[in-house]
């Protein structure tokens, strides 16, 4: 995916935070877990950029997705995904 030659602001950007949140959610709710943790890492950095008052815009129940169960399934102390490879037996 190509850099944005101007980055996201304002409404722009609350706009795309939300975007991200709920495509990672599609991806949860369809069991793609690898798809999901990559877009949920991409929304999670531009909320990260948000001012508190640009992310109390964003809907809670987004916020809550996005900060507190994603994490408990995706977190630093969940084991890293596997390889694709298959083992041989």
């Amino acid at each position: 995916m190509a850099k944005q030659e101007n980055p996201l602001t304002g409404e722009a950007l609350i706009k795309e935070v939300c975007r991200r949140i709920r495509v990672a959610r599609s991806y949860w709710d369809a069991h793609n877990n690898a798809a999901c943790r990559g877009e949920r890492d991409r929304a999670l950095a531009l909320y990260n950029t948000l001012t508190k008052e640009q992310k109390d815009e964003i809907p809670q129940q987004l916020r809550v997705w996005l900060r507190y169960r994603s994490e408990k399934y995706f977190g630093a102390h969940r084991t890293p995904p596997k390889s694709k490879r298959k083992s041989k037996h």
